[in-house]
């Protein structure tokens, strides 16, 4: 478990029962469903099971002055992710969902301007996709508006046991628009959701404009964070060989089905666009896409579908099929699918035993730098999430 983790967990005292954490100081539709499905270039899958979830909503302003909120989620994604993937519950890990939201922007077709981006969906590359599709432009920032679609409009879990947490991000006042944001976050923290607020900019105005009230009334945390401050990263000795790593996953996944194509380019893809980031996002992803219970294509990849559904193959048809698998009998395919994996297994060990030593290194290096150099959006849900999994009984790796 990491310093920073450690940190996290003593801090905590009770989160249910106080109803709200304490503050943290740090540097400075039915439409939006329509849009969703005209602007995907792949319909995102449904993902059901039975276990208990971790489900987070990120809810961005994409208003004229939040260039630097966006750079900043398209620079933690992954560090969020991998977060999420050290919690347990009973010692098993929980099914990851994240879903994206976008509000305050004027060329949205929405009299409040929303947008729902992504669903709750374990297609990990097709929330990174949108995000990264995300563009600024001026509009009105209606805060409860965005946070009753969210809450009424998300496949939430029913599972009491299930952590579902909303994370809204802005700078403008909470309580504009039409809809009371008090009711909505009432019945959201009703159903077991919870509302976190990031405000963007200073820690009183925030204050003053109703963001902190909003995480009290929704039994969650308040921030304020400098969105257009750089993400700071920590480089380690073992950053290159994880992205090494990275290419020989990648030859691991079989792609199947009339799309499967396309969504074995969108892995690709994000590589790059994680990549451009910086080196040490790219690592982060590479890190994330070695845990199971985060990235998971069994939508696409064949070797996730035969391991969840064992008589996969027996039925799949030729045509489904890669070229390099087409004409083989159903006994030389399961052998394929196996060798890869058994490969990939290999693998995510080995990556795993590179991200140990990866964060000891960061854990002892992080003292080094000031507070507020590690102060972004998602070292403020990094510390949430961690203190919200504790006070429901969830364990960390």
């Amino acid at each position: 478990m990491t310093t920073l983790k450690i940190a996290a967990m003593t801090a905590v005292t009770t989160f249910l029962s106080s109803g709200s954490f304490s503050d943290i100081r740090c540097s400075n539709s039915n439409t939006g469903r329509e849009a969703l499905v005209q602007n995907a270039s792949v319909a995102p899958i449904t993902v059901t099971s039975k276990d208990n979830k971790i489900q987070v909503a990120l809810l961005l302003d994409t208003s004229n002055s939040m260039d630097g909120l966006i750079d900043q989620a398209k620079s933690r994604l992954w560090n969020i992710v991998n977060t999420l993937t050290t919690l347990k519950y009973n010692g098993q890990a929980p099914q990851i969902e994240i879903a994206l939201y976008e509000y305050g922007n004027d060329g949205i077709r929405d009299e409040n301007y929303i947008r729902q981006v992504t669903p709750l969906t374990q297609d990990l590359d097709l929330v990174s996709e949108k995000l990264f599709a995300l563009r600024t432009n001026g509009g009105s920032e209606y805060c409860g508006a965005v946070i009753r679609d969210a809450s009424m409009n998300l496949n939430w879990d029913s599972n009491e046991k299930s952590m579902k947490l909303i994370y809204i991000a802005g700078n403008e006042p909470f309580d504009q628009g039409k809809v009371n944001y008090k009711e909505v976050i009432s019945k959201a923290k009703n159903k077991n959701i919870y509302t976190n607020t990031i405000f963007c900019g200073n820690r009183e105005e925030g204050m003053q404009t109703f963001w902190q009230n909003g995480a009290v009334v929704g039994g969650g945390k308040y921030f304020n964070i400098d969105s257009d401050r750089k993400v700071i990263y920590i480089e380690t000795p073992y950053d290159i060989k994880i992205s090494e790593c990275n290419t020989k996953l990648n030859d691991t996944y079989i792609y199947y089905g009339s799309h499967g194509s396309e969504y074995k380019l969108k892995q690709v893809t994000q590589d790059r666009n994680a990549e451009v980031q910086s080196v040490s996002n790219y690592v982060e992803r590479t890190v994330a896409k070695s845990k199971k219970n985060a990235y998971k294509n069994d939508h696409w990849d064949l070797v996730d579908k035969a391991e969840n559904d064992a008589g996969f193959i027996a039925t799949v048809k030729d045509d489904a099929l890669p070229a390099e698998l087409k004409g083989k009998s159903k006994e030389e395919i399961k052998k394929v699918v196996a060798a890869k994996s058994a490969e990939r297994g290999k693998i995510q060990k080995e990556i795993d035993e590179l991200s140990r030593k990866r964060q000891e290194y960061i854990d002892a290096n992080i003292k080094k730098q000031s507070s507020a150099d590690s102060d972004d959006l998602g070292k403020a849900i990094e510390r949430s999430i961690l203190e919200q999994a504790k006070a429901s009984g969830y364990t960390f790796k």
